[in-house]
């Protein structure tokens, strides 16, 4: 996407991780924060059970590495009149602000059509553009997981309370992927016939869509997904589908849905060969009735030793497994690594001076299996004054913005 401006208002994660994913992929993207607050997470250093020390920000630098970090007051006229000098020379206008925000700071579509009719005008919101709650917000532990039905489908159906979000901006994530292919098929719509859309994407849109074959099974029974207990199997009817607890308390996953296929394999591996011949389990219709009784003769034998046991043992094993990782272990795993899930960012920035580079997790996709190269955050404010004198303004202009209040 080299050659492409988007200018970005917005703030938090879901639509500033759209941001992020069009400068991986080479967008020049202009972050517009407020001069006096910048973007509200700038601050945030508490994250859950995590507390973070040092100048590092997780939730800053997973949203914006690689933009320009621009400081105006859109409610100053001056302020606003240099947004919309770069809005002319922008192709994307990406927001979350909610709609009488737009209005009353005049950033609609039609405000920024009127100074750039061809611009690609992208927002992202906790419900969507139409029906009664088109001017609501959210967050997407509300709107992508709790209303989008993925909270309950991820608790068990005997648990009391409700399984959480598993990580801070987990929705906001994904949306900010799908908001960022949103805007690619519309560059390339405008690339090849010139009209350029208006694009939606809520995050209670991107919940339906990640919990959309429970949902279709919902309109075509009638019956909401009602998900296994706590520790069940989680197909019942195949006990190569589930969680295994080992000797340390960790935990196997195994997604075998040809379960008969990989039965026997599996079981000489973990030491018991002998259910392959078992008239119980010896076909693929016996192995379906009996389920039950397999699965609690695997969780006893997995329960036996530890997990390093059974990475030993199911080294090579055709059939589909892996380990209930940690963050800490994903951030390590070389899987991860060598397919550019985790890169070092570029040191224009150093290392935040605490002495190790700075990595961090990239988009997930690879082009021409290249790796990502990631640029760093911007510092608030840090590109105001380059940005003006690239779009023609001079040192007087600043000057008088910076007098004036519309800059930082």
């Amino acid at each position: 996407m080299k050659g492409v401006r988007v200018l970005e208002v917005a703030q938090w994660t879901f639509v500033p991780a759209a941001g992020a994913v069009l400068a991986d992929w080479g967008a020049e993207v202009i972050k517009i924060e407020h001069p006096h607050t910048g973007d509200s997470q700038r601050g945030l250093r508490n994250l859950g059970p995590i507390t973070i020390e040092g100048n590092r920000n997780p939730v800053m630098e997973h949203a914006n590495r690689g933009k320009r970090s621009v400081a105006l007051d859109m409610s100053n006229p001056q302020g606003y009149e240099l947004l919309m000098d770069i809005a002319r020379t922008s192709d994307v206008f990406l927001t979350n602000f909610l709609p009488d925000a737009r209005r009353k700071l005049k950033i609609d579509v039609d405000d920024v059509r009127a100074v750039n009719p061809d611009i690609i005008y992208a927002r992202g919101s906790a419900y969507g553009p139409l029906g009664a709650e088109a001017g609501a917000g959210g967050y997407d532990m509300t709107g992508y997981w709790s209303r989008a039905a993925g909270a309950m489908g991820s608790t068990p159906s005997d648990f009391d309370g409700v399984v959480p979000q598993p990580g801070p901006a987990y929705g906001d994530s994904i949306g900010g992927m799908t908001i960022a292919g949103g805007i690619a098929a519309a560059l390339f719509e405008r690339e090849r016939t010139g009209n350029a859309r208006v694009v939606d994407i809520s995050l209670l849109g991107v919940g339906v869509w990640a919990s959309g074959v429970a949902i279709n099974a919902a309109l075509i029974s009638g019956q909401p997904w009602v998900p296994n207990t706590g520790g069940a199997n989680v197909a019942p009817n195949n006990p190569l589908v589930g969680f295994y607890r080992t000797a340390d308390g960790r935990f196997l996953s195994v997604s075998m849905l040809q379960g008969f296929r990989y039965f026997g394999e599996f079981c000489r591996r973990i030491g018991l060969g002998e259910l392959a011949g078992d008239e119980r389990f010896n076909s693929h219709q016996s192995l379906t009735q009996n389920a039950t009784a397999a699965a609690e003769l695997l969780r006893k034998a997995i329960a036996a030793q530890p997990l390093e046991h059974w990475r030993t043992v199911l080294e090579g094993f055709d059939g589909q497994w892996a380990v209930v990782q940690n963050t800490v272990e994903v951030a390590a795993d070389p899987q991860v690594r060598a397919n550019g899930g985790i890169v070092e960012v570029d040191a224009e920035v150093g290392s935040h001076g605490e002495g190790r580079p700075v990595e961090l997790v990239a988009s997930p996709v690879l082009f021409d299996e290249t790796p990502l190269r990631l640029r760093p955050m911007p510092e608030f404010a840090a590109d105001t004054e380059a940005l003006i004198l690239e779009l023609g303004g001079d040192w007087d202009r600043i000057t008088a913005l910076k007098d004036s209040g519309a800059i930082a």
